[in-house]
């Protein structure tokens, strides 16, 4: 390869094929910032002690931590709520499945959907708030037209209303179960734990040496010697620590329904995204084409029409003055050849015809001259992508390269083009002064919307003092050319 990166070993990952971990890491990161920090399922509480030590190991704090009587107040709160859920959703399905022989069951079974949505609504708040658990809205209910039919024929094909009431019917049995066992754990632990401070209760006013452990007809232990209460709390010691990790694991369980019913559907989200992304697009085609509505009016056209004013002053004088009309023809002469330029560069800006023709490496290297600084290209392509792609690719580089020229101070730059898998990477790299930032609406947070509008991310790394690299990534189409 051309351009050397020798102290940059992370992105030669892309040249041996590691690509989808670094593509990986960075959606994770776009998750984060858009649904929080912590994603953990049942988890997402972050550390609000400003990172200071403490005097007790995180195993022993942990039944005293605010995160776990949050969750055991979940659990807690999970079996009345699942009784209502349950009896709720019950009563609707049965009720609208018995009266589908008539149309009254079509309005109840929908307004049983509907209410299940809400439901929904409230258990991710639930989840939410006690959880930490950030679980997107699911797609919207969209009516195709106005009217009570409309909306009830939406509510019953939505896939969403159905997972919902799915959620409502598969909730209870599990809320009983991790009721039962989270009273039963920490009861028995804090019951056994506390033992010493008690166990008197059973030889003053119960008429026993202590907690019976076993009896029948003829025999009984009780927990009434030292060694025994002792050995009693150390066991309910070490239930209670056991306690915040099982009721963790039952929680577990509990945003892993609610994000698989109560969230948006893979389906559902991958359409929000390309509706979003499709907007985007629209966006930028107006932006384009205004800009190029701009250029022409302000540049071209304005020229032309000097041009044609100074022709036909040029004509006027011809007999009056032939020399006067000479020099007016040579100077149209060279507002010919500007207009010529502008035309030239609108037409590039619109789409270069050395892409069309020879493809990216010609097209890039025409664009690396005229940078104001030194710029090493090197295209490592068997083939040709398709054109839409090839286009995305030449004008990413070419809006880098003008950062380049404008903002970074550098000496020298390098763009390498190369394809890993099923996508192609570009790297636009330079010795500047850095503190390159992709957010805050510069020019790169928009550059990498447009990417992210055709499934295509951009890495960038530019600290403070430089030096920076800035990776772009597009899915990798080939096409006729």
């Amino acid at each position: 390869m051309a351009t050397q990166y020798g102290q940059y070993d992370q992105y030669d990952r892309y040249r041996q094929g590691d690509l989808h971990g670094e593509r990986d890491r960075y959606r994770a990161d776009r998750e984060d910032d858009r649904y929080g920090r912590d994603g953990r399922v049942g988890g997402g509480f972050a550390r609000r002690d400003g990172g200071r030590g403490h005097l007790l190991p995180a195993g022993l704090r942990e039944p005293f931590t605010a995160r776990h009587w949050r969750e055991l107040l979940y659990v807690l709160l999970g079996l009345p709520i699942g009784i209502a859920l349950f009896t709720f959703a019950v009563t609707m399905l049965s009720l609208g499945a018995g009266l589908l022989v008539t149309f009254l069951g079509v309005p109840v079974l929908a307004a049983g959907l509907a209410a299940a949505r809400g439901l929904g609504r409230v258990e991710r708040a639930r989840a939410r708030g006690l959880l930490g658990l950030e679980v997107g809205e699911p797609e919207p209910l969209r009516a195709p037209r106005s009217g009570a039919m409309s909306w009830m024929g939406a509510v019953l094909k939505s896939g969403t209303s159905w997972r919902n009431m799915l959620y409502a019917v598969l909730q209870f049995p599990w809320a009983v179960l991790s009721f039962s066992v989270t009273v039963t754990v920490c009861s028995l632990g804090w019951t056994m734990l506390t033992y010493p401070l008690w166990f008197w209760v059973f030889p003053m006013y119960g008429g026993q040496g202590g907690l019976q452990l076993y009896g029948d007809e003829g025999h009984r232990i009780y927990l009434d010697n030292p060694f025994e209460i002792t050995v009693t709390a150390l066991v309910g010691l070490l239930i209670t620590l056991a306690a915040p990790w099982i009721v963790r694991a039952l929680t577990t369980v509990d945003g892993l329904l609610v994000r698989g019913l109560l969230g948006p559907s893979s389906l559902g989200a991958r359409v929000v995204e390309l509706e979003s992304d499709r907007g985007v697009v629209v966006d930028t085609a107006s932006a384009d084409l205004r800009r190029i509505e701009r250029d022409l009016h302000d540049g071209a056209q304005a020229r032309l029409v000097s041009l044609a004013m100074d022709l036909g002053l040029a004509k006027e004088k011809l007999r009056e003055d032939p020399q006067a009309a000479a020099r007016m023809v040579g100077e149209a002469h060279g507002e010919v050849k500007t207009a010529l330029q502008e035309l030239r560069d609108l037409a590039r800006g619109i789409h270069p015809a050395v892409l069309t023709d020879r493809g990216l490496d010609a097209a890039l290297s025409s664009v690396a001259s005229r940078c104001s600084v030194p710029v090493k290209v090197d295209v490592d392509l068997a083939e040709r992508p398709a054109p839409a792609i090839e286009g995305i690719a030449y004008f990413t580089v070419s809006e880098l390269l003008q950062n380049v020229s404008k903002h970074s101070g550098a000496r020298s730059a390098s763009v390498d083009v190369w394809r890993a898998d099923d996508r192609l990477l570009l790297q636009v790299m330079d010795d500047g002064v850095g503190g390159a930032d992709a957010s805050g609406g510069s020019g790169l947070s928009g550059l990498a919307g447009r990417l992210d509008a055709v499934d295509g991310i951009l890495v960038v790394d530019s600290p403070v003092g430089g030096p920076t690299r800035i990776t772009a990534e597009l899915p990798w189409r080939t096409g006729l050319n």
